[in-house]
């Protein structure tokens, strides 16, 4: 007989602080560090032990005796399930804070570097309905809230489409309403899936990889343009059904776009998007410049602000007309075409090919000239000389979450450019690759931007100068 599990409660813990991946932090008598999660700091809890660790332990919240002032009413109805937006529950103006204190905090802990000046965040005018781009699942296994197991009524919709139940991939929860982006994306999404349910799409098994219906992909604009990407199991007479009835019900799409993916994972990066109805791509526009987004582009989520993140890359750098920039991971080219005009040449390096397809598109059509964009592997690239651009004078980086692999940081040290401007979207991996540049480089600035509100995600940007 196996070991029963201790049903063990801390009683009114104060939470004292947010820490990383958005979980609300508090010690216990003991000392021990405790991590939970929909808290606010502020907040006095009995916390169920999940986990006990060393040096920490993990727990739910079980009651709350004491509101924090911090506290906020979540907008969203699915708020704590889907754990998209887990701040939605504290005041924007303490979100802030606790962003600003998390890239401070990482800097301090993993790269024991603290930057000679740090500026102060930059706000969002826009606490929600902000995000340009969201990815929802299909599924026929949605989540079983409490309340419905508790009715004893049978359930016989289990069709869902909308965002994994946190930590549980295998559900989804069926999205109403989400806050993140403008109304139209609410309006698109609950049309596709009770077209799909009238035509008798099946909404994929996660578990046993089958059905129809697998994703869906709302990218909006500024400008007002739509696109709609879904992705297909299996395309059959009804999913284009699906399709011609998306386009006679929406004349704001401007892009239908599909994909059909067998494969077990569903990124579509290694597949081939087609178009149904419109264009193959939306266009943004930024500081006057025209941007064309195709559906694999990678592109900033939050439009509103992108300009301010740009313009701090532009007043970090300090641009000189004779002045090489290598931007790598350029995406699109967002950030070479907006500091052209500033500098004698820009090199942008990406490893989508699409997305190089849009940059030099986007070159052509803002007739710039004095940007280049290369296809490939950032690290194999910059790993020799570019032909007649050996010696940038400044190096951007802006790289995925998980920071810049080794073998680039040592091939940006041998350029040796005068500075570099790192933008992160990760302050902990962002944190670790300054400290593999400090015998050479100096961690001069620090500007935070808030690209994500009710999240606990931040975007950073970073000068580095050569010592």
């Amino acid at each position: 007989m196996g070991r029963r599990k201790k049903n063990i409660v801390l009683e009114k813990i104060k939470l004292t602080g947010a820490g990383s991946l958005g979980k609300v932090i508090a010690k216990s008598s003991g000392e021990k560090i405790i991590f939970t999660k929909n808290g606010v700091p502020g907040d006095i809890v009995d916390i169920r032990v999940k986990r006990k660790r060393k040096s920490y332990i993990e727990g739910d919240i079980i009651k709350i005796h004491k509101h924090s002032t911090k506290r906020d009413k979540p907008k969203c109805s699915h708020f704590e399930l889907c754990g998209g937006c887990s701040w939605q529950n504290m005041k924007y103006e303490n979100q802030i804070i606790y962003k600003e204190n998390e890239v401070l905090e990482n800097f301090k802990r993993i790269s024991k570097i603290i930057p000679e000046k740090k500026l102060p965040i930059i706000k969002s005018d826009k606490k929600y309905y902000y995000r340009n781009k969201m990815e929802f699942s299909f599924s026929n296994s949605r989540w079983i809230t409490k309340q419905e197991i508790n009715s004893k009524e049978e359930i016989i919709d289990k069709n869902a489409l909308g965002f994994h139940k946190s930590g549980m991939w295998s559900k989804v929860i069926d999205i109403d309403k989400c806050f993140l982006q403008t109304n139209i994306s609410n309006k698109i999404r609950n049309f596709i899936k009770h077209k799909a349910l009238e035509l008798n799409l099946k909404f994929f098994d996660l578990v046993k990889q089958n059905g129809d219906l697998r994703n869906l992909m709302i990218r909006t604009t500024t400008t007002k343009e739509i696109m709609v990407l879904i992705q297909f199991f299996n395309y059959s007479k009804n999913a284009k059904n699906l399709l011609m009835s998306l386009k006679q019900n929406f004349n704001e799409i401007t892009s239908i776009m599909y994909v059909i993916n067998k494969k077990r994972n569903d990124t579509i990066y290694d597949l081939k998007p087609l178009c149904f109805s419109g264009n193959t791509f939306i266009e943004e526009k930024i500081d006057g410049l025209s941007f064309r987004i195709s559906a694999k582009s990678f592109f900033q989520t939050n439009s509103f602000q992108t300009n301010k993140l740009y313009n701090i890359v532009k007043r970090l750098a300090k641009l000189k007309e004779n002045d090489v920039v290598y931007d790598l991971y350029c995406g699109t080219g967002t950030i070479s075409l907006f500091l052209s005009k500033n500098v004698k040449k820009i090199i942008g390096i990406e490893t989508v090919e699409e997305a190089v397809s849009s940059a030099k598109s986007n070159a052509k059509i803002n007739n710039i000239s004095n940007c280049e964009f290369i296809c490939g592997d950032v690290k194999d690239i910059i790993n020799k000389p570019i032909k007649g651009y050996e010696h940038p004078d400044i190096i951007i980086v802006d790289p995925p979450r998980n920071g810049l692999e080794k073998s680039v940081i040592e091939s940006i040290t041998k350029l040796s450019p005068k500075k570099i401007i790192y933008v992160s979207c990760n302050s902990s991996t962002q944190a670790r690759d300054i400290n593999e540049f400090k015998n050479l480089y100096k961690l001069k600035v620090s500007q935070a931007i808030d690209m994500f509100p009710q999240t606990y995600h931040v975007e950073n940007v970073v000068l580095l100068d050569k010592i």
